[in-house]
């Protein structure tokens, strides 16, 4: 079994490939360990199993609202993490789409959700235990790596969120105006004067926004016990850290198995960097 002290090489590729799902082309990039001998710098050897095959974990790592599947590796030392832990890292990309099947555009939330573990355990030897997946991200990514923990908890044994937008069943969505909200969830489309969009956080007031999104409402209906472990993380400088005390106050009242840090710094990689390293250390 894992023995903690791999610190490999790594392949790095990035996939492009059809995804029925979406009904187009996209793209992820994912690190995996290599067994490699003679690289200056690095040790060679990946972790095996007590039958002597590779014992591979694998970790999901969503982006923000602004980014695509290359940010995590362009701006982290992710690769450099990933390789000290003898980890597989899947980074997909799922535009500015909220890991959710969009009511007026794709479906990633069935794409991140089913699609793609099928082919990354098709394509690559990663072991499909619940101990060995974990998810993570950051913003945009640390609402998604929750909404695959608190959906789908029989799949992973612990999730990070890293200034995560945890609050997007009670955010006014005005400041990014109507199309993407309304896009993502279908609130305030009216089909007047050619589809005109109303401010979203009126839909979420009748009660329209999709359980499935609600995280906090997820958090205080599940069991204590029932959920991966969970890593929250902020910088008490984000304009997200009171979205996040709220989530820990809700994991706190329920019971819920959690880790939780503030440090100084903003909405900033720098941050997030730092959070990565802690949370593959944390697991």
């Amino acid at each position: 079994m894992w023995s903690g002290d791999y610190a490999g090489a790594m392949i790095h590729t990035r996939m492009d490939f059809h995804s029925p799902a979406l009904g187009m082309g996209t793209s992820a990039v994912v690190l995996y360990p290599q067994q490699t001998d003679g690289q200056i710098g690095m040790a060679g050897g990946i972790d095996l199993d007590d039958n002597g095959e590779p014992h591979v974990r694998v970790l999901y790592l969503l982006h923000g609202l602004s980014d695509d599947c290359t940010g995590w590796t362009r701006r982290t030392s992710i690769e450099r993490y990933a390789s000290a832990k003898g980890i597989c890292v899947v980074m997909p990309e799922v535009r500015r789409s909220f890991y959710a099947d969009e009511v007026l555009g794709e479906k990633y939330w069935t794409y991140v959700s089913e699609e793609l573990p099928a082919l990354i355990n098709q394509t690559f030897r990663v072991s499909t235990a619940r101990e060995d997946t974990f998810v993570a991200g950051l913003s945009m990514g640390g609402f998604g790596a929750m909404k695959l923990a608190l959906n789908q908890p029989e799949r992973f044994a612990a999730a990070g969120s890293f200034s995560g937008a945890l609050a997007v069943a009670q955010r006014d969505y005005t400041e990014f105006g109507h199309a993407m909200p309304a896009r993502v969830w279908g609130q305030g489309l009216t089909p007047e004067a050619g589809s005109v969009y109303e401010p979203f956080f009126e839909g979420v007031e009748q009660g329209k926004f999709p359980a499935i999104d609600d995280v906090n409402a997820l958090a205080r209906a599940a069991e204590p016990g029932s959920l991966p472990r969970l890593w929250i993380g902020c910088g008490t400088e984000d304009f997200l850290l009171e979205e996040t005390r709220t989530f820990v106050r809700t994991l706190e009242e329920r019971g819920h198995a959690h880790e939780v840090t503030y440090t100084p710094g903003a909405h900033e990689w720098a941050v997030w960097d730092e959070y990565v390293r802690r949370f593959l250390d944390w697991i």
